[in-house]
């Protein structure tokens, strides 16, 4: 049975390191679904956990939970999941020069050759960091 998606506060504030009012009504702006927010092709998304450190400096961390959408079209710049030659890697993809990048420099990018065997499975427009660790 599906639940509908719960909604939480999303208030109208941004918070600086220094602290902001109390989040009180007067700031509601609207109630947000995580669900409605990440999650915008349900039947063509997925989820996994990232390894490594090869796309910090992009902002994607080890442990990270990558949403993998596999609905969207691949754009130059997006950051991606790829099967290449039998292996799945996160990576910047780089359409003008047939590539995918990694964003750490101790980590090489990989260019695509003609006749390799590599798919794009899917786009990741979001990941989400714990800060107090998974379950």
């Amino acid at each position: 049975m599906k639940h509908p998606p719960k909604k939480y506060p999303l208030y109208n504030q941004f918070i600086s390191a220094a602290g902001f009012e109390s989040p009180a009504d007067d700031y509601l702006e609207a109630r947000l679904s995580l669900d409605d927010l990440l999650i915008s092709h349900p039947s063509a998304t997925h989820m996994v956990w990232a390894s490594g450190n090869c796309q910090q400096p992009r902002g994607i961390f080890h442990k990270d939970l990558l949403i993998v959408n596999r609905a969207l079209e691949p754009r130059h710049g997006d950051m991606v999941v790829a099967h290449i030659d039998g292996q799945l890697t996160c990576k910047r993809l780089d359409i003008k020069n047939r590539r995918l990048v990694s964003s750490n420099p101790s980590y090489p990018s990989i260019d695509i050759r003609d006749g390799q065997d590599v798919s794009i499975e899917g786009v990741i427009p979001f990941s989400v960091r714990g800060h107090r660790g998974w379950p």
